[in-house]
C-alpha cells in the first residue's frame, strides 16, 4: 500500500493540518486500549445507557471509516474515478473483541496516515455512495471525507466515554471532546484570564 516518496500537492498545510487532527483522535484511541482498558471483557461490556453499544462495537465504527476512506484513495491500479461507500461495513471483526486487535488495527491507519495520506491531493474528487435510508449520490473530496472521519469518530469516543464510566473506567479529559469545543473551552479560558487582568 505504500507509495513512493512524491512531492507534497498544493495545500499541504492544510493537509498536514487534517492528518493531525486525524492522527490524534485514532491517538486517543490508541490511548484508551493501551492504557485504560485492561482486558478483552470490557471490549464487550453491553452498555445499559446506549442499548446495544459495547466499547469494542464503537472503536472498530470508528476506525473502519478511516479504512473504507484509505482504501478508496489507496487502490491499484488507480480508477479514474473514486468511489466510497461508508455503509460496506464489515461486523464482528477480531478489534471489537480483542485489545491486541484493537491495538494493530489502530497501528495499521496510523502507518498510512503518516507515510501515505499527505500523498493525495485534498481536492481529489470522490463520488460517495450512501444510503440515508434513501440511495444517495454524493460529489465530495478527499479532504472533506478526511474531516468528516476524524469527526465521526469523535462523536463515537464520546459514547465510548460513557460506556467506559459505566465500568467505572475514567479517561482521558479530552477524549470524545470535539475540536471547536475545545477552542471554544480554550478561547472561554483566555478571555476570562485577559478580563482578570484589566
Amino acid at each position: 500500500m505504500s507509495h513512493p516518496a512524491l512531492p507534497l500537492p498544493k495545500g499541504k498545510n492544510q493537509a498536514a493540518e487534517l492528518v493531525d487532527v486525524a492522527l490524534k483522535t485514532l491517538g486517543q484511541a490508541q490511548d484508551l486500549v493501551a492504557r485504560t482498558l485492561t482486558s478483552d471483557s470490557q471490549l464487550t461490556f453491553q452498555s445499559e445507557l446506549i442499548p446495544s453499544s459495547t466499547i469494542g462495537k464503537h472503536l472498530r465504527h470508528a476506525r473502519e471509516h478511516y479504512k473504507l476512506l484509505m482504501d478508496c484513495v489507496s487502490m491499484s491500479p488507480r480508477p479514474k474515478h473514486l468511489e466510497l461507500c461508508y455503509d460496506k461495513r464489515s461486523r464482528d471483526v477480531p478489534m471489537e473483541t480483542s485489545l491486541e486487535a484493537a491495538r494493530h488495527a489502530f497501528e495499521e491507519t496510523k502507518k498510512w496516515l503518516e507515510h501515505d495520506a499527505l500523498r493525495v491531493d485534498l481536492e481529489e474528487p470522490i463520488t460517495l455512495n450512501a444510503v440515508t435510508p434513501y440511495p444517495q449520490v454524493l460529489q465530495t473530496t478527499y479532504g472533506r471525507e478526511l474531516w468528516f472521519v476524524s469527526l465521526h469518530a469523535i462523536h463515537h469516543w464520546s459514547m465510548v466515554r460513557v460506556i467506559a464510566a459505566e465500568m467505572g473506567l475514567e479517561v482521558e479529559e479530552t477524549f470524545g471532546v470535539a475540536p471547536s469545543t475545545m477552542a471554544y473551552r480554550e478561547l472561554g479560558t483566555s478571555s476570562a484570564q485577559m478580563m482578570a487582568k484589566l
